[in-house]
């Protein structure tokens, strides 16, 4: 299952697994291979270069996020073939990427070798999920074939004219674009080719896979927001001076136990390496792919407040010095594109605030709640939720951008949670419908009622990497897919509430009154 925690290691890496290689989001994406070109061209136009420059990626729809009904009785057969999709993907990009020379002196080979039997074996899973959801009595997606089917992107030519990363503060932070439409997924084809470089390993991290010179902006050129804002309305601070004006903060500490694995057990339970990138974790002791409610409320926990036994989790974030760390050589680090030396936390601080608009009520224990999105690189903006900054700096934020902190300032990474319920469920089939952010006024709509909304801040004593005529040395980056290229968007965040009943009416009635408690 990927653990890296080296003071101790779970018997359940002893389990039987299913679906090792999975994604931790069901069902596919964008996958890159020795050259990247945007995802969000039209089918028109990539027919049209596909021969002329060669496939450089894979892209297929991503089923899990499109299955908003799936009962019960349905969900653990349905996250197993969501992970054999993912495994399909993937090994479908490696054969696009270790076949580059039959593709050369063959104009369909991609098509015929290669997408058409990745859509031979995605159509018989979507027709295995259908079943499983239709034996349980719901209503079995629409539109398989479609689903199906993934393309070949074409790569783009790369911009001669492309800038060092730098140089865009001109005023205008080029890391807050996500909030006039820009896709994410694209952003890398319009300033240069990110793929261009990976022949020759430059610009492209230390595993050919991310990040470059162009995910860094200086955070002194960058123009003041006010503070986090999340993504394209994702991500809005609840709290205010009207409403529930309380805070209940955790102390949880900084992982010094080390406790890491690359599993998620909310998005692939049952599914080793099911994140294929390595979590920290805080609180909650027992969380790996395996774990069950039960074995969380029996968990111990690094809370002060011992009855918060809450999970809290997060990609690490690693320098790219050139140094093996303990799971070099493992799933979730070098055997997923994750290498080089894990960086703890400085600080870590988990708060819980109120709502603008009304008292907030309690959360149920196990309530699953996930921010932002593990492949927003691909996937677009819609469910993407990142803030990173610089202490002292803090007024001024990137989405789409790591920032380059001046000396004596350290890295930030701001989240702020979904605070909107629906009152009566602890998941849902995407595992994002349960839950939502607040309007911009504080309020909940579709009838959801406010719950205490969680507030991350993590800080890192990181050096800034050294950019110098348009290539990073030593970068520091979160973990993620290979595919993502370490892109700053996809940032996350997940937790799991297991407050026990007493504490948890503490926390609201702290909130509540407007008092600030620990």
């Amino acid at each position: 299952m990927g653990r890296t925690n080296r003071k101790r290691r779970s018997t359940l890496a002893n389990r039987a697994i299913a679906a090792s290689a999975a994604l931790a989001l069901g069902g596919g994406g964008l996958l890159a291979a020795n050259i990247y070109a945007s995802a969000g061209e039209e089918n028109s136009q990539q027919n049209a270069q596909t021969t002329a420059a060669g496939v450089a990626t894979i892209k297929c729809p991503d089923v899990g996020q499109q299955l908003t009904d799936v009962p019960d009785g349905a969900r653990q057969g349905v996250d197993q073939e969501l992970a054999k999709l993912d495994q399909q993907v993937t090994e479908a990009y490696k054969r696009l990427a270790d076949t580059r020379q039959a593709q050369a002196g063959d104009s369909g080979y991609v098509d015929n070798a290669i997408l058409g039997p990745l859509k031979s074996k995605r159509t018989a899973t979507i027709d295995r999920i259908g079943i499983n959801i239709r034996n349980a009595g719901g209503q079995p997606p629409q539109g398989a074939e479609q689903m199906a089917q993934c393309e070949g992107v074409p790569a783009e030519q790369p911009d001669p004219a492309a800038g060092d990363g730098q140089d865009q503060a001109d005023g205008q932070d080029q890391g807050q674009d996500q909030g006039d439409g820009q896709d994410q997924g694209q952003d890398q084809g319009d300033g240069q080719d990110q793929g261009q470089d990976q022949g020759d390993g430059q610009d492209q991290g230390q595993e050919g896979n991310g990040p470059v010179a162009d995910d860094f902006q200086d955070i002194t050129q960058v123009q003041p927001t006010g503070g986090p804002q999340g993504v394209d309305g994702n991500g809005l601070a609840a709290n205010g001076d009207s409403g529930s004006q309380g805070t209940f903060t955790t102390n949880c500490g900084t992982n010094e136990n080390e406790n890491r694995n690359s599993d998620n057990v909310i998005v692939a339970p049952g599914v080793s390496n099911g994140a294929q990138h390595q979590h920290d974790y805080v609180g909650n002791q027992a969380n790996d792919a395996f774990a069950s409610d039960e074995d969380l409320a029996n968990g111990d926990t690094t809370c002060e407040n011992q009855g918060d036994k809450s999970s809290y989790f997060w990609p690490v974030l690693r320098v790219q010095d050139g140094q093996d760390d303990i799971d070099a050589n493992a799933p979730g680090g070098g055997q997923d594109g994750n290498v080089g030396t894990i960086i703890q936390a400085s600080e870590a601080q988990l708060k819980f605030v109120g709502n603008k608009q009304s008292d907030v009520t309690a959360m149920p224990e196990a309530l699953r709640i996930i921010t932002g999105d593990a492949k927003a690189f691909v996937n677009g903006n819609g469910n993407a939720n990142t803030n990173w900054s610089c202490t002292g700096f803090e007024d001024r934020q990137l989405t789409d951008k790591y920032p380059l902190c001046p000396e004596g300032s350290s890295v930030v990474r701001t989240t702020n949670f979904q605070s909107c319920w629906d009152g009566q469920n602890i998941d849902s089939a995407n595992h994002r419908d349960h839950v939502d952010f607040v309007n911009e006024d504080g309020s909940c709509s579709n009838g959801f009622q406010a719950i205490p909304q969680l507030q991350v801040r993590l800080v890192y004593d990181v050096d800034a990497p050294q950019i110098q005529n348009g290539q990073v040395q030593n970068p520091f980056a979160v973990d993620s897919f290979p595919d993502q290229l370490h892109k700053p968007i996809t940032d996350h965040n997940d937790f799991i509430n297991f407050f026990n009943e007493e504490t948890m009416n503490q926390v609201v009635d702290c909130i509540n009154s407007g008092q600030d408690c620990q």
